[in-house]
C-alpha cells in the first residue's frame, strides 16, 4: 500500500543520505593547497553538488534496473521503487531531466569537467545494463566511480591530478566494493543468488583473499606515498609520514567489523555508526590538513 506522495518517494530514491561519498571531490582541492583559494573552493562545492544530482540519477536508474531483485533483498524491498511506492517510468523521467540539467552546468562550469561527469554517467549505464553481471569488474566499476569523482574535483579547480590520488582512491573503494559483497553474501546465505545473479560468482573465501591483497595494497600504497621525496617536496615537509597510522587503524578497524560484526553491507552507514571508525577518519582529515596548511595560515 502507497504510504508516501510521489514527491517524497523520489525524495528518498534520490539517496541524499549517500551523498558524502561525493566529498571525494574535495580531495584534489585539499591536496592541491588550494582550500584557503575562495575560487577554488566555490567551483569544487559546485562540482561537488552537481555530482550529488549525478549519483542521484544513477540510483534511480539503477532501483528501476534492479527492482524485481530488491524486492527479494530485506531491506531494499522498502525503497520506493521495489515497494510500488514510485512507478518506474515517474522514476525514469525524472532522472532524465535531473541527469540533463546536471551535465549542462558541468560543462557550463568547465567543459573538462563535464566530460568526467559524462564518463560518470555513461559508465554506471554500463554498469547498470551489463558490467554489474561480469565478475570482478562490477566491483571494479564501482571503484572507478569513485576514482572519476576524483579526476573530476581536479579538472574543476584545473590542477595537477597525482597519480597516488588515483591509485589510493581505487584501491580504497576497490576494498569497500569488496566487502559490501561479502556481506551480501553472508546476510542473504541461500538467497543471495536469487537478489543478485553476480553473487553466483562469488564466495566468501575468495572476497576474503581479495579483500586482503587489496587491503595490504593500499597501505602499502598510502605508505610510500606519504614517504616519498617527491610528496615531500611538494608539501616541503616529511610530516606526512605522521598520518599513516590512521588509514592502517581505520583498515583493521573495518575488517573486525566485517569479520566479528557482520559490517560492511553499507560502508556510509558503517562509518557514521561506528564511533572509532569515524574518530579515525576525522583525525586522519584533520592531522592532513593541519600539515598540508601549517604554513599556509599566518
Amino acid at each position: 500500500m502507497k504510504t508516501r506522495s510521489t514527491a517524497a518517494s523520489l525524495l528518498v530514491s534520490l539517496r541524499p543520505d549517500q551523498w558524502h561519498k561525493n566529498l571525494i571531490v574535495f580531495a584534489a582541492l585539499i591536496f592541491a593547497v588550494k582550500l584557503l583559494d575562495p575560487a577554488a573552493l566555490a567551483r569544487a562545492t559546485a562540482a561537488f553538488l552537481i555530482f550529488c544530482a549525478m549519483s542521484s540519477v544513477v540510483y534511480l536508474i539503477n532501483d528501476v534496473a534492479d527492482r524485481e531483485q530488491d524486492r527479494l533483498h530485506p531491506v531494499k524491498q522498502m525503497r520506493p521503487i521495489a515497494s510500488g511506492e514510485l512507478a518506474p517510468g515517474t522514476a525514469l523521467t525524472f532522472a532524465a531531466v535531473l541527469g540533463a540539467a546536471a551535465l549542462g552546468a558541468a560543462f557550463w562550469l568547465r567543459p573538462a569537467f563535464g566530460a568526467a561527469a559524462a564518463a560518470y554517467l555513461a559508465l554506471f549505464v554500463v554498469y547498470t545494463s551489463s558490467l554489474k553481471h561480469v565478475v570482478v569488474l562490477d566491483v571494479m566499476a564501482i571503484a572507478l566511480g569513485f576514482v572519476l569523482r576524483a579526476v573530476a574535483g581536479g579538472l574543476v579547480i584545473d590542477v595537477h591530478i597525482s597519480n597516488w590520488l588515483l591509485v589510493c582512491t581505487m584501491l580504497g573503494a576497490l576494498f569497500l566494493g569488496l566487502a559490501k559483497r561479502r556481506h551480501e553474501l553472508t546476510l542473504l546465505a541461500d538467497g543471495a543468488r536469487g537478489h543478485r545473479k553476480i553473487l553466483e560468482e562469488y564466495d566468501t573465501y575468495l572476497l576474503d583473499q581479495m579483500i586482503g591483497v587489496v587491503a595490504a595494497a593500499t597501505m602499502v600504497a598510502y605508505i610510500i606515498y606519504c614517504a616519498s621525496p617527491e610528496t615531500h617536496a611538494y608539501f616541503g615537509t616529511e610530516w606526512m609520514v605522521l598520518t599513516t597510522p590512521f588509514p592502517i587503524y581505520g583498515l583493521f578497524r573495518y575488517l573486525y567489523l566485517v569479520h566479528r560484526k557482520a559490517g560492511g553491507g553499507n560502508p556510509s552507514d558503517l562509518l557514521l555508526s561506528d564511533r572509532p571508525l569515524l574518530a579515525c577518519v576525522l583525525l586522519w582529515g584533520l592531522t592532513s590538513v593541519l600539515i598540508i596548511y601549517r604554513g599556509s595560515v599566518s
